[in-house]
C-alpha cells in the first residue's frame, strides 16, 4: 500500500497523543490489544476514560465489539485489491513514502522545550489586572504525577509572558492531592503530585506569572473506593452510567475536607496564585451538581445556592487561611437564572466573580433563535445576562472576570486561531466599557500563545502593520473583515459545536449507507448523524449557513492571497503563518458544508441518477479538502491540535479519507 516500512513514529505520540491513538484505533481493536497498543495498564485507561475531559463520553460512552486482529498471509484476491489501493494512493499522493513532515507531529512542543533566555515580563497597560489561560501543550490528566509530561515548558511560558500573559492554569483533584485517609489507595502519590506543584508554581513565578489550580470540588469518587464503608455518612449521589457517587456537603466532614485540603494546596506550594472553581455541572460534586438534589434526603430542601456557597466558603476559607491574597475565582458556568444572584449574595466578598462574557446572548439564525451558552467567538458578548452578574458582584466588592475565546473555541478547534480579528476587537471594546477586571482567555482549546492575543493591548491596525508590514496591512485588514463577516453566519448552539463534523473537518470518514451511530462531542466522533449535528437547525438552513461560511471564508482567502505580494520578507513567515490557519479552517467549514449535503442526498429522494451525479460532485470536492489539509498538516503541527483531545487527525487519516471517497466514488459513480 505504499506504507514506511519500517515506520517513523514520533516518540510523543504515546505520551501526549494518546487521545488520538485511542480514538482512531477504538472501532478496529478490542480493548485489550488498545491496552497493548498504548502500552497501559487497564488501570491507567480507565482512569483517563473517567478524568481526561470527558473521554469516555467523547468516544461515545460505549466501546464497539472489535475482534482482536492476526497477522494472516495475503490471499490473491487481497494481494489485488492492496495493488489497487496503492495505486489510488499514488495517485494522490505521487510522493509516497518520500513525503515527509517539514514539521513532524508535536514539532511545536519540542519549540517550546528548547532554551530560552528569560525576559522581564511584558509590562501590558489597559484594565485587565488578571489575564489566565491554558497551556497549548499540555496532558490534560494526571500531569503533576509525572513531571516528564511538564505542562509549561520555559519556552512555552517565556512565549506566553512576551503576549502578557500573567496566569495559567492546571486542573486538579483534591482527593489526588491529598492523604485520603479513608481509603489511601485513592490518592496515591499525592506527595508527588504536591511536590511537583510547588516546583511547578516556582517556575511559573520566575517568568512573572502565577499558577492556578482549577478545582471542580468535592469531586465525585469512584463508587467501589472503601470511603463509602467507612464513612457511609459521605455519601452523596450515585452516578452508575460514570461508576462514581458523589459526596454530600450537607454533611460539615466533607466541608472540612474541601477546606484543609485546599489549604495543603497552598501550604505545599507557597507561590500557587489560586484557583477557580466550577460548582454546578462538569464532573458531579455536591448533591446539587447534576440536578438531582432531590435524590438526596439530606440536601432536598436546601437551596441549590446554599450548597455552592457552602463549597466556595470552604474552599476560600481554606486558601486564605494560608495565603490571604490567594485570588480565590467562581464560575458561574451553568448557573440558574432562579437562583444566580441569591448564590452572589451568598460569597464571601473576598473572592471574584465569573461570569462567561457571552452566556445568554440571543442569537438568531435564518429564523432560528438560540440563547448562547459559552464556547463562542462568532456570536460577540457580553451579554446582558453578564453584564447584570458582574454589576451585582461589585455592588458587594467583589472583583469581576470574563471567560472568553479569543483564538478559536469548539466552533472551531482544530487550527491555533481564528483570524477573526474584526470579532475579537469588537468584544475586547465592550469588555472595556463593562468593567471587567479580568479574563480567562480560553479553556483547553483556544490557549495558543499568539493569534489574537497581541489584541488584548494593541489595535488590530497596529497588529497589521507590526505582523505584515505598512504596504500590506490594510489587505490584511479587509481579509480579517471578510472572515468575520463569515464567521457570523456559523450555525451556533452548544449542541452543533459539541456534535457537528467542523472540528474534524475531511478527517470525518462518508458512508455508502447510514452507521446508525450517535455523534460524540468535540472531536470524538461525529459519524454521520446529522440529526446529531444540526441540533436546533433544521436539514436546509444548517446546511445553508455552513454554505454561506464557507463562501464567505473563500472571499476572505482571496483578499489575503492579494496581500502576499505586498508583505516585505522580514515579515513573510508572520504572512505564513496567516495564510495556513485561514487555508485549515477554510478545509474545515468547507468540508462540515459538504457532508452535511452528502448525508441529505444519500438520504434524500432525488432520483438516483441525480442523486448519485451529486454525491460524486461532494466526493470529488471532499478529496480535494483532504489533500489540502493534508499538505497543510505536513507543513505545520500545530494544525489539527488541542490540548485535551491531542490530534483530530494525522497525515494518514487524510489519505485514508481519499482512500474513502474514491472507493464511494466508485459505488456512486457506477449506479
Amino acid at each position: 500500500m505504499g506504507l514506511r516500512t519500517p515506520p517513523v513514529v514520533v516518540a510523543h505520540w504515546l505520551t501526549r497523543g494518546h487521545c488520538t491513538l485511542i480514538r482512531n484505533n477504538w472501532h478496529l481493536l478490542p480493548y485489550e490489544q488498545l491496552l497493548e497498543l498504548i502500552g497501559w495498564p487497564a488501570k491507567k485507561l480507565e482512569f483517563a476514560l473517567l478524568e481526561e475531559d470527558f473521554l469516555w463520553i467523547k468516544l461515545g460512552k460505549l466501546k464497539p465489539q472489535a475482534e482482536p486482529l492476526r497477522f494472516t498471509p495475503l490471499t490473491p484476491d487481497q494481494v489485488r485489491q492492496t495493488a489497487a489501493l496503492r495505486r489510488v494512493a499514488r495517485t494522490h499522493f505521487p510522493a509516497g513514502r518520500t513525503a515527509r513532515h517539514t514539521e513532524p507531529p508535536f514539532a511545536f512542543y519540542d519549540a517550546f522545550c528548547k532554551p530560552v533566555m528569560r525576559r522581564p515580563p511584558a509590562q501590558r497597560g489597559g484594565p485587565f489586572d488578571l489575564r489566565l489561560i491554558f497551556s497549548y501543550s499540555a496532558v490534560y490528566g494526571d500531569s503533576l504525577l509525572h513531571p516528564e509530561l511538564d505542562p509549561y515548558p520555559d519556552g512555552l511560558l517565556a512565549r506566553m509572558a512576551e503576549m502578557g500573559v500573567n496566569a495559567v492554569w492546571l486542573p486538579g483533584h483534591l482527593y489526588l492531592m491529598t492523604p485520603w485517609k479513608p481509603d489511601p489507595a485513592l490518592s496515591k502519590g499525592w506527595q508527588t503530585r504536591l511536590k511537583n506543584l510547588d516546583l511547578l508554581a516556582k517556575r511559573v513565578a520566575r517568568h512573572g506569572m502565577g499558577l492556578y489550580l482549577y478545582l471542580n470540588e468535592p469531586r465525585a469518587i469512584p463508587t467501589s473506593s472503601k470511603t463509602f464503608d467507612v464513612h457511609p455518612e459521605w455519601k452523596g449521589i450515585d452516578y452508575p452510567d460514570l461508576g462514581v457517587r458523589g459526596l454530600c456537603t450537607s454533611n460539615p466532614a466533607v466541608l472540612d475536607l474541601v477546606r484543609d485540603a485546599t489549604a495543603g494546596l497552598f501550604r505545599a506550594a507557597p507561590d500557587l496564585a489560586g484557583v477557580f472553581t466550577i460548582n454546578m455541572s462538569e464532573w458531579p460534586t455536591h448533591c446539587a451538581s447534576r440536578g438531582r438534589k432531590a435524590d438526596c434526603p439530606h440536601c432536598a430542601n436546601r437551596p441549590t445556592e446554599e450548597l455552592i456557597a457552602d463549597v466556595v466558603r470552604a474552599t476560600a476559607d481554606g486558601a486564605h487561611s494560608v495565603k490571604p491574597d490567594a485570588r480565590v475565582i467562581v464560575w458561574t458556568w451553568s448557573w440558574h437564572p432562579d437562583w444566580q444572584h441569591q448564590a452572589i449574595d451568598l460569597l464571601p466578598t473576598t473572592v471574584d466573580l465569573m461570569s462567561t462574557s457571552e452566556k445568554g446572548l440571543a442569537s438568531r439564525t435564518a429564523g432560528v433563535e438560540v440563547t448562547v451558552g459559552d464556547y463562542s467567538i462568532s456570536r460577540v458578548g457580553p451579554s446582558q445576562w453578564s453584564l447584570d452578574m458582574w454589576e451585582h458582584a461589585r455592588r458587594r466588592g467583589m472583583r469581576v472576570v470574563a471567560k472568553v475565546m479569543f483564538n478559536s473555541s469548539w466552533e472551531l478547534s482544530a487550527v491555533p486561531y481564528l483570524p477573526v480579528v474584526d470579532l475579537v476587537e469588537e468584544h475586547l471594546t465592550k469588555l472595556r466599557k463593562a468593567g471587567a477586571t479580568g479574563l480567562m482567555l480560553s479553556w483547553t482549546n483556544g490557549s495558543y500563545p499568539g493569534g489574537n492575543l497581541d489584541l488584548i493591548d494593541k489595535s488590530a491596525a497596529d497588529v497589521a502593520v507590526e505582523r505584515y508590514g505598512a504596504k500590506a496591512a490594510p489587505q490584511v485588514r479587509k481579509a480579517w473583515s471578510a472572515f468575520s463577516r463569515a464567521f457570523r453566519e456559523y450555525p451556533f448552539s452548544v449542541g452543533v459545536v459539541y456534535n457537528a463534523p467542523h472540528n474534524c473537518g475531511p478527517m470525518n470518514l462518508l458512508y455508502a449507507t447510514p452507521t446508525g451511530y450517535a455523534s460524540t462531542m468535540v472531536q470524538g466522533l461525529p459519524y454521520d448523524n446529522l440529526k446529531g449535528w444540526r441540533n436546533v437547525y433544521p436539514e436546509d438552513v444548517f446546511e445553508d449557513q455552513f454554505r454561506k461560511l464557507s463562501v464567505g471564508w473563500k472571499r476572505g482567502l482571496a483578499l489575503l492571497e492579494k496581500a502576499a505580494r505586498l508583505v516585505p520578507k522580514a515579515k513573510r513567515a508572520n504572512y505564513t503563518e496567516l495564510d495556513r490557519m485561514a487555508r485549515a479552517a477554510y478545509c474545515h467549514f468547507r468540508s462540515a458544508y459538504l457532508q452535511i449535503v452528502f448525508v441529505r442526498t444519500r438520504d434524500g429522494k432525488l432520483p438516483e441518477k441525480a442523486r448519485n451525479a451529486k454525491l460524486v460532485r461532494v466526493l470529488n470536492e471532499e478529496i480535494e479538502l483532504a489533500k489540502t489539509l493534508h499538505g497543510l498538516v505536513l507543513q505545520d503541527s500545530r494544525i489539527g491540535f488541542e490540548a485535551a483531545n491531542h490530534y483530530s487527525y494525522t497525515a494518514n487519516d487524510l489519505k485514508e479519507k481519499v482512500l474513502n471517497c474514491e472507493s464511494l466514488r466508485e459505488v456512486f459513480g457506477k449506479r
